[in-house]
């Protein structure tokens, strides 16, 4: 695999090196030593998937406070995702600061990101399946948001004619910083 660092620190874009010959290709998408040897979490106490049947669907921006933060390893294994994560890590240089990048199935990469991390995506294409291993147990009492289209974090999201989300994504209320 090849592990790349973000502009966020902790977060990485892992690919997979495949090995070709006439019937395709193998690779590798998980191992507990190449991720300890990079310095990444090797606990993973979930594997979840959403499945997301239309095109413009908007899941997040989710994370858990302390101390059940969530580091996950998400990945698209059918259709593509405009993939986004912010860093709300008090103390943090790239506090508030957030990244995105395409994930699909064509492209086979994953993102990894660090607990204290709002994470969320928006489809490409409709059937789409978004994988997440995650190192700690969904906690409902511990879930939060921010708001996908808040000023402070600027994201510039795909244009879409429809954009499908639940009323608490679409509501959270505009950031405080003192409430992460």
């Amino acid at each position: 695999m090849i592990f790349t660092e973000t502009l966020l620190h902790g977060a990485y874009v892992v690919e997979p090196e495949p090995h070709s010959d006439d019937r395709g290709f193998f690779a590798r998408l998980w191992c507990a030593r190449e991720f300890a040897a990079n310095g990444l979490e090797t606990h993973l106490a979930q594997y979840s998937m959403s499945y997301n049947r239309r095109v413009g669907t908007l899941r997040g921006m989710h994370y858990q406070t302390a101390p059940f933060e969530e580091v996950k390893l998400v990945r698209c294994t059918r259709g593509a995702i405009f993939d986004v994560i912010i860093d709300l890590r008090r103390g943090s240089p790239t506090f508030t600061r957030h990244i995105s990048l395409v994930l699909s199935a064509v492209n086979r990469t994953a993102l990894y990101i660090p607990g204290g991390f709002a994470h969320g995506f928006q489809t490409l294409e409709g059937e789409t399946d978004v994988m997440y291993h995650m190192s700690e147990f969904h906690q409902p009492g511990h879930a939060r948001g921010v708001r996908w289209n808040d000023p402070v974090f600027a994201i510039e999201w795909p244009s879409t004619a429809t954009r499908i989300m639940t009323a608490r994504d679409a509501e959270y209320p505009d950031f405080d910083e003192n409430l992460v």
